[in-house]
């Protein structure tokens, strides 16, 4: 069973997750600090579905906000793309140890994760947050980053570091996402094109076929992700 709140770090979500079969973690533009089986570990920006192992197993997490995590790990997005790596890879194993002994008895683990997360807060990247909203609601790559003052390769280094890939790839994710949206609320698959901002549904089904590694009547038809 999944379950999420929104977190104390602005931005982002903490969550649980107990399953008893593999799973489908869909690419989201994010990147989550994981708590499993008394480690801590970093699940890095996924280009394609995570398809979970089948073994029962309970998960804690925080997910940062959009180009959020980089500051706090400090390691750039694209390092970590399509990757989990164990925390104490890219920190001090002692802090990593000390860290997951106060994970460990904590009474919540989510809450003794948002503080590990609160205790090593940076000022929010007004212009990472700017270009975020503008693809979320669909803006064109190339009108953002007039916008906001970018040039194309300015833009794609700042996104390669904040968000593990370019802003056209972070584009298809979210557009994903808001199609996804649309079609679990019964919206037909022609309309969820449209209004997603698709061509039409052809260009619809490969997208999502090739971000989720599913057709989309069965991925809306599944729970969690």
């Amino acid at each position: 069973m999944y379950a999420e709140r929104a977190s104390r770090r602005p931005g982002g979500v903490v969550w649980t997750n107990a399953t008893s079969g593999p799973g489908l973690v869909l690419p989201d533009g994010c990147m989550d600090l994981l708590w499993h089986d008394g480690r801590l570990l970093v699940a890095g920006p996924d280009t394609r579905a995570y398809v979970t192992d089948g073994a029962p197993s309970t998960w804690a997490g925080l997910r940062f906000r959009p180009g959020d995590a980089p500051a706090f790990l400090g390691v750039p997005a694209y390092e970590l793309r399509d990757l989990r790596v164990e925390l104490a890879e890219l920190w001090p194993a002692a802090e990593v140890r000390r860290l997951q002994g106060r994970v460990a008895v904590a009474a919540d683990p989510v809450a003794a994760l948002e503080e590990v997360a609160l205790e090593r807060a940076s000022p929010p990247d007004p212009l990472l947050n700017s270009l975020v909203d503008a693809l979320r609601a669909g803006r064109p790559v190339g009108v953002t980053a007039d916008e906001l003052g970018l040039g194309p390769r300015q833009l794609h280094r700042r996104s390669l570091a904040a968000f593990g890939y370019g802003p056209k790839t972070l584009a298809r994710i979210l557009r994903m996402r808001r199609a996804l949206v649309l079609a679990r609320d019964g919206v037909p698959f022609a309309e969820t094109a449209a209004r997603a901002g698709f061509a039409d549904q052809s260009h619809l089904a490969r997208d999502v076929k090739e971000l989720a590694g599913l057709p989309l009547g069965e991925l809306i038809g599944r729970r969690g992700g």
